[in-house]
């Protein structure tokens, strides 16, 4: 039986527990308050803005019309139009806007698009709601929209441009707060000055680019995932092949790299000249509406100097396969165009520096994934692909004559996926079915046929110089020989299952062969011996990259769910890991001992940097953990999420615990970057929509005064929308184009990847809106992340969804 002493101290602390949780109630009521009133101060400055910008606008409307009596100009739908740029497609998560070119006339990629059709679309910005229930920033920004859009009819039916402020160019500074004031997408942006800069500011002035500038070291990765024929061996040594927009000519005895880089966008095949000194490569069409349309190219590869351009103008989608002419010591070349009708073409590639078409023909509906020149009758070309092989003969008129290849009753399989011929001259075809089929040479029929030697498609075959064949299996990843009578000899191989199938086969040096695989990874060794992996690689989307604190070696990760420790000095991996997720991004403890990897899950993984051991695992959300960043004392974690908040977590004394301090709510759209204060006391971050946000992580508390962080002291520099920054944004920039940022150590440089698949070089600060830089390519997809390595002596960059690691000296 309880006491009175017992009843009086629970109703006791009874009252204090109701006491503290109205205490904790009335204080989130007053949070979300000051929260509101912020919001509103801050939105009604930008419908000021946005409403005297329209009556400006209207004014010079109306001033236009006492000049000129334009009549409309009709669209291609038939009515009043309303120009839109139609972007390229990102993978970015920053793809979610539509951007509006403010150059004088239209560009060459503007569409007509119907008003009805922009009105009934929907908003650019995916608005995830926040912590505040309040909808103002929503409401705000579709009546700016549709204010936009009240004006755009206006200036439709003038004929008149569609003029939006748009990026730095018409940036203005105002010198008594010290405020630069710059538009995106039409939404004001307000940054303000370091007080060293803010006095003797001049917008105008034009900074200079670097003294330093960028050298391609190392490329990490091969493109074997779906493409086919592209590893050869020089009698340099040197292997080349090819990943994103650079061909790797590759001496794995010595250690060393060249890079052939006048491609702009993905290559998609080469093909070798019979003098072995000459290369051929063809590229898809890329982001630059000439530069990067389907050409090929040929180019020496002892110089690396370009030879021939051809087929700029010529070609629709991609090229797909090439071959230079054998019998007659490679005078023409056969590509073969990804368009629809997938069109074979025949080039005398030697006449001028773009060559001449001898002639084009629809190759098939289906698709084609092989194209070769006969050896030993150079009128001949074998082609192949869904449902086919084809014959083709080249008549001395230019005019080319196809035969398909007749299967008769035989199974006739879904895939032929290779080709390759004897010394003999007979035509060899590897199938879906896993079949080798013989064709004599000079006919369309079978002459032999060998069933079941794989298990699954049989994607190369290789006959060696003396005369035996090898053939590669994409599926069950074994390497049969056979001699050249098509008998077993007995020697067989198998390549481990994690790097993938066998994609294609190439004779190496003395016995070696070299074995590019499925899941990008080449390998060289025998069948006797085995084979080691020479070049390893990511399979799918790169996003995450992180620099160790204190030695020369980074992290990358990815949707291929491997993390991989990469060391920058022995251009090798230090450790791969399968972690079962999609990973998004990836940090290193202050230390060195930690790292953590944010998923696409909305999960957050703790693992040893050495071990790879998983010590923990977290989630927060449901949605991506787009960018995770220690505090500089290494006391903090902060994770922002693509549900638009940031959790911050204190990290216990071992590095391993994690305890949530909080979450840092009020940004409307995804956070997109974060840095730490030096003194590790405040938080910046940038959100999908264009917002620079301040905060005391340990309250999660927004600092609504930013004017009151321009003096601050930032640890690193991945915000892209900052006032040091400001100079990184392109002329017409929409917000979007800059995927990331870095600042190096001695802060005298900053670098971006934007989407583009180009890395910039800038001097730090960045704060002038003309701020000149240099350019670098080799990236063919949107460069998702950047980063400099601890010492600064080199800087690595990331593709998307070309995969490829790009490691670059800075001399």
């Amino acid at each position: 039986m309880e006491s009175p002493g017992d009843t009086i101290s629970g109703v006791i602390n009874a009252w204090n527990d109701m006491i503290e949780t109205e205490n904790e109630s009335v204080r989130e009521r007053v949070a979300d308050l000051e929260k509101k009133v912020l919001e509103q101060g801050d939105e009604i400055v930008c419908l000021r803005s946005t409403l005297a910008d329209v009556l400006r606008r209207l004014n010079l409307v109306e001033g236009a019309r006492a000049v000129s009596h334009t009549p409309t100009t009709p669209t291609k739908n038939g009515g009043p139009g309303l120009l839109q740029l139609r972007p390229q497609q990102r993978a970015s998560p920053n793809n979610h806007h539509i951007g509006v070119n403010n150059h004088n006339g239209p560009p060459k990629d503007l569409r007509y698009r119907p008003l009805n059709e922009m009105a009934n679309s929907k908003e650019s910005i995916r608005r995830v709601a926040s912590y505040t229930p309040s909808s103002l920033p929503q409401r705000l920004a579709t009546n700016a929209k549709s204010l936009f859009n009240l004006h755009m009819r206006t200036n439709s039916q003038q004929n008149h441009t569609p003029m939006l402020k748009h990026g730095t160019r018409d940036a203005t500074y105002n010198s008594e707060d010290g405020s630069l004031r710059m538009y995106l997408r039409g939404r004001p942006i307000v940054l303000y000055a370091p007080t060293p800069i803010a006095e003797g500011y001049e917008i105008t002035k034009v900074a200079t680019a670097p003294h330093s500038k960028l050298k391609l070291d190392w490329v990490y990765g091969y493109r074997g995932r779906d493409c086919r024929s592209n590893l050869y061996l020089l009698p340099t040594g040197e292997i080349v092949y090819f990943v994103a927009a650079v061909v790797v000519l590759y001496n794995p005895e010595e250690q060393s790299q060249r890079h052939y880089l006048g491609h702009t966008d993905d290559v998609k095949c080469i093909a070798i000249h019979p003098n072995k000194l000459l290369v051929a490569s063809g590229q898809t069409a890329g982001h630059d509406t000439r530069e990067g349309r389907p050409h090929i190219r040929v180019w020496n590869s002892v110089n690396l100097s370009t030879m021939a351009v051809i087929g700029i103008g010529e070609f629709e989608r991609s090229i797909s396969c090439l071959s230079f002419s054998k019998a007659d010591g490679g005078s023409l070349l056969c590509a073969v165009d990804e368009a629809n009708d997938h069109n074979i073409s025949i080039w005398d590639w030697q006449k001028g520096d773009k060559g001449h078409k001898i002639t084009e023909t629809k190759c098939s509906v289906d698709t084609v994934v092989a194209a070769e020149f006969h050896p030993l009758d150079k009128s001949c070309i074998v082609t192949c692909g869904k449902s086919h092989i084809s014959f083709w003969s080249l008549d001395n008129g230019g005019t080319l004559y196809k035969r398909n290849g007749i299967f008769e009753n035989r199974d006739k399989p879904k895939y032929v996926t290779c080709l390759a011929f004897t010394q003999t001259g007979d035509v060899l075809s590897g199938d879906s079915n896993g079949s080798i089929i013989v064709w004599g040479r000079g006919t369309n029929t079978i002459t032999r046929f060998l069933r079941n030697v794989h298990e699954g498609s049989i994607f190369s075959i290789c006959v060696l110089k003396e005369g035996s064949i090898i053939t590669g299996g994409g599926k069950d990843g074994r390497l049969i020989q056979f001699d050249s009578e098509l008998q077993k000899t007995g020697f067989e191989a198998q390549i481990a299952e994690h790097v993938g199938g066998v994609r294609t086969i190439s004779e190496g040096r003395g016995s070696q062969l070299l074995v590019g695989s499925t899941r990008n990874c080449i390998l060289v060794g025998s069948l006797p011996l085995g084979f080691s992996p020479a070049v390893l690689g990511h399979t799918d989307e790169l996003w995450a990259l992180a620099a160790h604190p204190n030695l020369s070696q980074f992290l990358t990760a990815g949707f291929d769910r491997i993390v991989q420790l990469w060391d920058c000095m022995a251009h090798s991996v230090v450790w791969s890991k399968d972690i079962a997720e999609q990973a998004q991004s990836a940090a290193f403890s202050p230390d060195g001992s930690i790292i953590i990897v944010g998923c696409v899950s909305g999960k957050w993984l703790v693992m040893d940097a050495e071990t790879r051991e998983l010590y923990s695992s977290h989630t927060d959300g449901s949605e991506p953990i787009q960018v995770v960043r220690y505090s500089p004392d290494g006391r903090f974690l902060a994770l922002g999420s693509r549900d638009n908040n940031i959790y911050v977590y204190q990290v216990g004394e071992d590095v391993r615990k994690y305890s949530r301090v909080g979450r840092c709510a009020g940004h409307s759209s995804f956070i997109t970057h974060l840095d730490w204060s030096k003194n590790s006391e405040i938080l910046r971050s940038n959100s999908g929509d264009y917002e620079l946000l301040f905060w005391n992580p340990s309250l999660c508390r927004q600092i609504p005064q930013s004017s009151s962080m321009r003096d601050m002291e930032w640890a690193t520099h991945t915000c892209v929308l900052s006032f040091s920054t400001v100079g990184i944004c392109p002329e017409g920039a929409d917000g979007t184009d800059v995927n990331a940022c870095e600042r190096s150590h001695d802060e005298n440089l900053i670098a971006t990847g934007d989407d583009f698949g180009k890395l910039n070089l800038y001097s730090y600060p960045a704060c002038q809106p003309k701020s000149l830089n240099h350019t670098y390519g080799g990236h063919s997809s949107h460069v998702t992340n950047v980063t400099f390595l601890h010492d600064d002596s080199r800087l690595i960059s990331i593709g998307g969804k070309d995969t490829s690691v790009l490691q670059w000296s800075i001399i």
